[in-house]
């Protein structure tokens, strides 16, 4: 389980873009790893939408963005593509990242319990180091509040 103000070990995703995403990777720069539902869902579109909007501020402040799903990565590319997203996503179809960060919650959908990514976002130091975390997000809003917390780093 993570912990604030503790180092977040590293990891590898495969990632769009024919990359793999290493946590290693980003040493020297402010990391924000978002963890959404699903690629073109409503709140998913959105959130991502208000981190491309926002990119060139997160730029600024050293930081690169990131985003998990447990969507494959040719759902990913198609989905990165039509939104338009400068930052890559990551996929995580076996849970590894999602269970270190523990997003993995039970969800109810029209009824029905599933297993699902509880939206999430986590802000890590230039050294690696877990600073904050969002759950249950709300969409709206949210970005700002990401993007006024980098700054405080």
């Amino acid at each position: 389980m993570l912990a604030l103000n503790h180092p977040v070990a590293d990891f590898s995703l495969p990632s769009t873009g024919n990359h793999v995403f290493s946590l290693s990777g980003t040493m020297g720069k402010k990391l924000v790893i978002y963890f959404y539902p699903k690629d073109n869902t409503p709140g998913c579109t959105t959130e991502g939408q208000d981190f491309r909007d926002n990119f060139e501020a997160f730029s600024e402040q050293n930081c690169i963005i990131v985003g998990v799903s447990r969507d494959s990565i040719k759902s990913h590319e198609n989905f990165k593509e039509k939104m338009q997203f400068p930052f890559e996503l990551l996929s995580d179809t076996g849970e590894k990242i999602c269970k270190l960060f523990d997003v993995i919650k039970m969800k109810n959908m029209y009824g029905k319990q599933v297993r699902g990514i509880e939206r999430s976002t986590f802000v890590l130091d230039s050294e690696g180091v877990l600073r904050k975390e969002w759950r249950k997000v709300k969409v709206s809003g949210h970005v700002q509040e990401v993007l006024d917390f980098v700054k405080t780093l």
